[in-house]
């Protein structure tokens, strides 16, 4: 029984070793247009083929299907966990708003 929704946090905060990217398409092909996926990552998406053992064309079939019907929301500002040092006041407390990321040509 698959879940109707997977969550994957942090793609790109450990970077995957010779097999783990095969594993993780895997997982992302079977779950295109039969499941939803929440991924979230600090990397922008020209950097994830070093995520996955620098496979350019593994990362780039996986980001069509990923993309294909996306909603991608970019989170812009500092982190939550630095809190106690902007009341410290040994960081700035700026952060931008939460946009809606946009692809080229404006369709999604």
């Amino acid at each position: 029984m698959a879940p109707g929704l997977l969550v994957i946090h942090e793609i790109g905060y450990l970077q995957f070793g010779r097999d783990e990217p095969n594993l993780f398409f895997n997982v992302v092909a079977k779950r295109y247009e039969q499941g939803s996926l929440i991924l979230t990552s600090n990397l922008p998406f020209t950097q994830w083929a070093g995520t996955f053992a620098d496979d350019q064309t593994l990362t780039a079939a996986m980001l069509d299907r990923l993309l294909h019907h996306a909603h991608i929301v970019q989170m812009t500002g500092e982190s939550y966990r630095l809190k106690d040092k902007r009341k410290a006041g040994t960081k700035s407390s700026r952060a931008e708003p939460a946009r809606k990321y946009e692809p080229e040509g404006g369709q999604n």
